[in-house]
């Protein structure tokens, strides 16, 4: 039996509005909103309390229909402290690396009649983290995680905070569940299904987080001094995150850094016995497609078994090939959609005043400390992880000493996370000695 009665969205993010008309659209439940109490929070509420609670999603796309349309809110909670009432099931929209402390400003009242959370942008560890903080309130909770955010959704500009625009939806994504035989889950497939989203449930939560792209190319792509330099520097010449060098920074050598941050994690994956991922399969099938003449099936689907300089030269030229999209139109000089041209954002003065880091790498930088405190836990090395890691931690220092006279959010500082590896790492202990 479902759980998906009474559902309380956490999060004041542009995906907050479209889950709630996606679920408002196909289920019959009740929906709340809360989030924290900010400044960008702040402009949500205020939009919220003009429309009479009712939240708005535009689509950019015509395939995309079915992810449109307006919905009431039943309850708007400005502050995680102020949540009461009953509610079965929690929805975390929130950045990964603030899950424990939504759930530790919320009131164990609350708490206790929780039946299912649903991670809707996890990273690996996620579900481990938040199923180890659920068990001191003595109850079942099923904990669900999907890979990632199943779309592209932003704020509108010059338009009230209740009304979005999703640009973008992904073909395919994936879940897993703490429940081998989950009612929740089917309900959130067949939902996914009708808007034209395939959810492929995965053999545990963990193996589910796993299939997020962005933990295997984002830190090659920005933790590096070129991509660090645009994002901390003045200069005025735009660089772009997926262009080639001098116009971006992949270079043979960040194919090559990226190409062993994936081989570290798949000798984590082989510890925790979590299925292998062919990368280049996964970039191609599941993430951005290129046509058959730069990369073969062959190659694609034997990735994993080739050697190495072979499996570089497969990833630069995945990457040459998205340069341009290879199935766009050409205008009339024969030119392709600029596909890579992805700018780099700049740090930059958020609604609080400070000094803020873009949520790439902001969030990354969460994602891989994560990943390297549970590799050391495992006793795997991590040379490819502590390069990056220590290559953005020093540029850290600089720009906190830099801009010392700038009151900056603590972004600019170095944290080691260890709370929550510690709470992922009982988790994976208590799971392998469960094993034998």
């Amino acid at each position: 039996m479902s759980n998906l009665k009474q559902i309380l969205l956490l999060g004041t993010g542009p995906a907050t509005i479209q889950l709630a008309v996606c679920l408002n659209k196909q289920l019959s439940c009740r929906l709340g909103i809360a989030g924290r109490a900010s400044a960008r929070s702040e402009q949500l509420y205020s939009a919220l309390k003009q429309s009479n609670l009712m939240v708005r999603v535009s689509v950019q796309n015509d395939n995309h229909r079915e992810m449109e349309g307006e919905c009431p809110i039943d309850q708007l909670f400005e502050d995680f402290g102020t949540i009461t009432g009953e509610w079965d099931t929690l929805i975390l929209a929130v950045t990964t690396d603030a899950y424990i402390e939504v759930l530790q400003q919320m009131s164990r009242n609350v708490l206790k009649d929780v039946k299912c959370i649903v991670l809707i942008s996890p990273t690996l560890g996620s579900n481990s983290l938040v199923n180890n903080y659920m068990k001191q309130f003595d109850i079942e909770v099923e904990i669900i995680s999907f890979s990632t955010y199943f779309g592209d959704t932003r704020w509108i500009p010059e338009s009230a905070h209740h009304h979005v625009l999703t640009t973008a939806v992904k073909k395919k994504n994936f879940a897993g569940s703490t429940r081998t035989a989950s009612d929740n889950l089917e309900v959130l497939r067949q939902l996914f299904e009708r808007s034209g989203i395939v959810l492929e449930q995965m053999a545990t939560p963990i193996e589910a987080e796993s299939r997020n792209i962005s933990l295997y190319v984002h830190p090659a792509l920005f933790m590096n001094e070129f991509s660090l330099d645009a994002i901390f520097g003045d200069s005025p010449i735009q660089k772009y995150v997926y262009k080639m060098y001098p116009e971006g920074p992949i270079t043979q050598y960040l194919i090559r850094d990226m190409l062993a941050q994936w081989k570290e994690i798949m000798n984590m994956l082989d510890a925790l016995r979590i299925k292998r991922l062919n990368l280049l399969q996964f970039m191609t099938d599941d993430n951005y497609p290129v046509r058959l003449e730069s990369l073969s099936r062959d190659d694609i689907e034997n990735f994993s078994r080739l050697e190495t300089i072979h499996q570089e030269y497969l990833l630069y030229i995945r990457y040459t090939s998205l340069l341009i999209d290879p199935f766009s139109e050409p205008n009339e000089d024969g030119k392709y959609f600029d596909f890579s041209a992805v700018p780099f954002r700049n740090i930059f003065m958020n609604k609080e005043g400070e000094l803020d880091i873009p949520r790439m790498p902001k969030e990354d930088y969460y994602r891989i400390k994560i990943i390297q405190g549970m590799m050391t836990y495992l006793g795997i090395p991590s040379p490819t992880i502590d390069k990056f890691l220590h290559t953005y931690e020093q540029k850290l220092v600089e720009a906190a000493d830099f801009h010392q006279k700038l009151k900056r959010s603590n972004a600019f500082t170095i944290q080691s996370f260890n709370e929550d590896i510690q709470r992922i790492c009982s988790e994976i202990n208590k799971e392998m000695q469960e094993e034998f």
